[in-house]
C-alpha cells in the first residue's frame, strides 16, 4: 500500500488516508473510506483540489473486504454479520443462543494475522440483536496470502465461534442437601427461579436430594428419560442420598449442560445443580 496526495478529480476509487473536516469543525468524510463520484463533487465543492489517498498495491486487499470474508469463516449458526466503519464487521445474534467460543483457535488466529477478532466469552447466553463478535482489520489493507491463512485454518480446525439457538429450552432443577433436599429447595427455588426467567427458562421437572455422589447420579439420569419430559411439577425421590453433580454424557447434538438450551433448537434437556 501506497500514500500519495493526488488532485481531487483523480482520486475516485483511491482511500483516504485521513479524515476531512469541514472549517466549522465538523468530520465531512472519515479515514479509510473509498471516495466515489460523488464525494469527488461534495470535495470539490468545499473548495479541495488536492487529498492525501492510499491505492493497494499488488497482493492487498481493502480492509472491509477482508473482514467480510473472515467474518463469514469464523462462525456459524444464527448470526448476522454488519460491516462497520473503519475496517470493522459486527456480529449479532438473530436469536436468543449459547455462544461457543474455541478460545485456543482464537488465540492462535489474533497472534498471526493482520486481522483481530474479539468475542463474548465462551458459554455466553446472548440476547437476539445483541453483538457477539467484532472482527478488526489492520487499517486500510491486509496481505491477501495473510488472509487466505487465516482463512484456511479456520476452514481446517472449524468455527472460531458458534451461535447455537435456544427454543424452547426445558430446564430440570436438582436441589441437595447435606440433611434434606427439601431445606435446598425452600432456601434456592425463588432465587433460581428469578436467575432462569433471564433466559425465558422456567423449570419442567425437578428433583431434591441429600448429598451423596451415587445417588445424586441415580437421580441426574431421571432428567434424561422420556418420562421425566412428560412429567409436570415435582419429582421427589427422598429416599435417595445424592451428593456431587454428575454431568451428562457429552452429546455432539447437545448444548453443553452449562448452558440452558440445545442445538439446532431442538428441545432439550439443560442440568442444574444445587
Amino acid at each position: 500500500m501506497k500514500a500519495q496526495t493526488v488532485d481531487i478529480r483523480e482520486s475516485a476509487g483511491r482511500i483516504l488516508c485521513c479524515t476531512i473536516f469541514r472549517p466549522s469543525g465538523r468530520k465531512l468524510l472519515g479515514k479509510g473510506h473509498v471516495l466515489n463520484e460523488e464525494d469527488v463533487r461534495l470535495l470539490e465543492t468545499e473548495g479541495l483540489g488536492q487529498v492525501w489517498v492510499t491505492e493497494l498495491e499488488d497482493g492487498e486487499i481493502g480492509e472491509d473486504e477482508a473482514v467480510s470474508h473472515a467474518a463469514q469463516e469464523m462462525g456459524c449458526g444464527c448470526l448476522e454479520i454488519r460491516l462497520a466503519a473503519g475496517g470493522r464487521a459486527n456480529l449479532f445474534a438473530t436469536e436468543d443462543c449459547c455462544v461457543l467460543v474455541d478460545d485456543d483457535l482464537l488465540k492462535q488466529i489474533n497472534c498471526i494475522s493482520s486481522v483481530v477478532i474479539a468475542t463474548v466469552p465462551n458459554f455466553t447466553f446472548a440476547r437476539s440483536g445483541q453483538r457477539i463478535a467484532t472482527v478488526k482489520s489492520t487499517p486500510f489493507a491486509v496481505s491477501q496470502s495473510q488472509l487466505d491463512a487465516v482463512i484456511a485454518i479456520v476452514k481446517d480446525r472449524g468455527p472460531i465461534l458458534q451461535a447455537r439457538p435456544i427454543r424452547n429450552p426445558s430446564v430440570g432443577v436438582l436441589y441437595s442437601d447435606p440433611v434434606h433436599g427439601d431445606r435446598a429447595r425452600q432456601l434456592f427455588e425463588n432465587i433460581l427461579r428469578q436467575r432462569l426467567e433471564r433466559y425465558a427458562a422456567t423449570p419442567s421437572f425437578i428433583l431434591s436430594c441429600t448429598e451423596e455422589e451415587d445417588a445424586a447420579a441415580r437421580n441426574l439420569q431421571h432428567f434424561g428419560t422420556r418420562e421425566a419430559h412428560g412429567r409436570s411439577g415435582r419429582i421427589d425421590h427422598r429416599a435417595s442420598r445424592p451428593g456431587g453433580c454428575h454431568r451428562p454424557r457429552d452429546d455432539p447434538d447437545r448444548v453443553p449442560s452449562r448452558t440452558f438450551s440445545s442445538a439446532g433448537g431442538t428441545r432439550q434437556p439443560a442440568f442444574i445443580g444445587l
